[in-house]
Formats: C-alpha cells, structure tokens, sequence
C-alpha cells in the first residue's frame, strides 16, 4: 500500500507584519489600560459622592473631640445627596434627594452659606427650636441644657496643637509639654452626651433667643471660645450663621488617621512617628 505523504514548508511571517502585529497588541494594551482608569475613577467618584468622603480638620474648634491634623471620613448618606454631595459641588442633582434632617448632637460637614467652603460644627438647634446662651450655658427652647465639669482636657504640644489663649501650659507625666483646657461634659434632652472646652466668660458666652427658620440648623464648635458658628452672622472666610440644611454634605464618621504636623516629606520615617496612633480608628 502506498500512502501519500505531504511535505509542507515552514511558514514565514515578514518582519513588516511582526512589526505591525506587536503594535496592534501595544494599542489594544493602552486602551484596556486606559479603560481600567476610567472604571476605577468613576467607582471612586461614585464612593466619595454617595458613601464617604474624606475630610481634614484645620483647626481646633472642635476640640476635645477632633484635633487640628486629624483626618476623617465623613458619611454622604445620612441627610440625602444633593450637589454638594458631588466633587467640586457639580451641579448634577437638582434640589436635595432622599433627604434627611440630622439630629441634635451630630457632627456634620456642611458648606459655608457664602463661601461655600467645609466646615465641621455640631447640631445644637433644629427648626422650631430657640436657641440662646446665658453664661456659657445652652438655653434651648428654655430649659437650660446640664453641663457638668469634668477633670481638665490635656492636649500634647506639637506643631498641630499649640497652647491657644485659654489653656494653660505645662508638662505630664512624661515630661512632656501639653496644654491643658477647662473641660465639661454637656447633655442635650435627648441623652446624647459629649464633651466642650470654655475658657471663661466671653461676649459670645450670652445670647439672645433665635428661632430656627424652617430647613436651617443651629451649629456650635465644641471649643466654645474657638469656633465661629451659629452664634456670629456669617461671613466670607469667617463665622457660618444659622446654616441652611440643604449646605450638608455629611455626617462624621470616622478618625482614619491623625498626625501632630512634625512629618517631613523627605524623612519617610517621620510619617509614623508623627502618627497619634490611638486616635486613628476612632468613631464619632
């Protein structure tokens, strides 16, 4: 039996289509390259606009509770989204949606009335409810609201936190420097306690009676004679005023890291040593 056999030569392939081939692949590479960044991107412009979003705190207003060089992720959707909920206040949403009022007590971010920068108070007043001070101490819809002293807040000294006017310099157990702040612990009628810093008798200590318009909410800082809130009429770059509701952006909710401003960029090793370890993790 003879059986046929076919020989077949070896393929060549032209160094042109080699050429042109390893291009096709190059292309197709950047654009799934360039595809991923555009997914990842708008899951992350997703998760900052309606799940967290992350927030600095500058100052010391609200001291004891949030110190100047922590860093916070703030809750989009306790209040509902609007478009300051959005990066760079895009005006995508019209009106505010799946709205919610914040309770008394909360920490909220918000957006300046004029200014429309971030700010973080806490919720004192809601609408209908009169807000006054007397001597420091909160008067809402007339009935005093209890404030208890506490032992002394003590804050180590660091490039974040400085002795402001009111404390009182000096040195724990450690030797180390610290300022220490008269400290109280305040209860709203609803049970929610948490703690304020008051320096002594100021002119913004004593207040007369407002009534909160319909859709607004009277905020205060927790270091009473360091915070320009609800208690100034706002200005550009200054005091917040009554503040619209529809200014929320969210509601604190976390302390995901927290450093007392000694880091150096080019001293990698300052990044942890300059971390306040016990802070981060903290719930608000």
């Amino acid at each position: 039996m003879n059986v046929k056999t076919q020989s077949t030569a070896p393929t060549t392939t032209s160094p042109d289509n080699a050429v042109a081939a390893g291009q096709e692949e190059e292309k197709e590479g950047f654009l799934s390259f360039i595809w991923f960044l555009t997914k990842l991107l708008f899951a992350v412009l997703l998760f900052r606009s309606f799940v967290f979003s992350p927030f600095s705190i500058p100052s010391e207003s609200m001291l004891p509770r949030l110190w100047n060089g922590d860093y916070l992720l703030a809750a989009k959707w306790p209040y509902g989204y609007s478009s300051y909920s959005l990066p760079y206040s895009a005006p995508l949403i019209p009106g505010r949606v799946l709205s919610g009022q914040p309770e008394r007590g909360d920490v909220v971010i918000f957006k300046h009335p004029i200014d429309q920068t971030d700010y973080i108070k806490r919720v004192i007043g809601l609408p209908g409810d009169s807000v006054a001070l007397v001597d420091g101490q909160i008067l809402l819809n007339g009935e005093l609201v209890p404030r208890e002293p506490m032992g002394d807040f003590e804050i180590p000294a660091s490039v974040n936190t400085s002795c402001a006017w009111g404390g009182e310099e000096g040195t724990n157990e450690a030797g180390e420097a610290v300022c220490r702040y008269t400290r109280f612990l305040e209860t709203l009628p609803s049970g929610r306690q948490y703690e304020v810093l008051d320096f002594g008798n100021t002119p913004s200590d004593s207040i007369a009676p407002k009534i909160i318009p319909e859709g607004h909410m009277f905020v205060m800082g927790d270091n009473r004679d360091n915070s320009r809130d609800s208690r100034f009429e706002a200005r550009s770059g200054d005091a917040v005023g009554i503040v619209p509701q529809e200014n929320l952006v969210g509601e604190a909710f976390i302390i995901m890291w927290s450093t007392d401003g000694s880091a150096e960029w080019i001293k990698p090793w300052t990044w942890f040593t300059a971390a306040r370890g016990g802070r981060i993790g903290d719930t608000l």
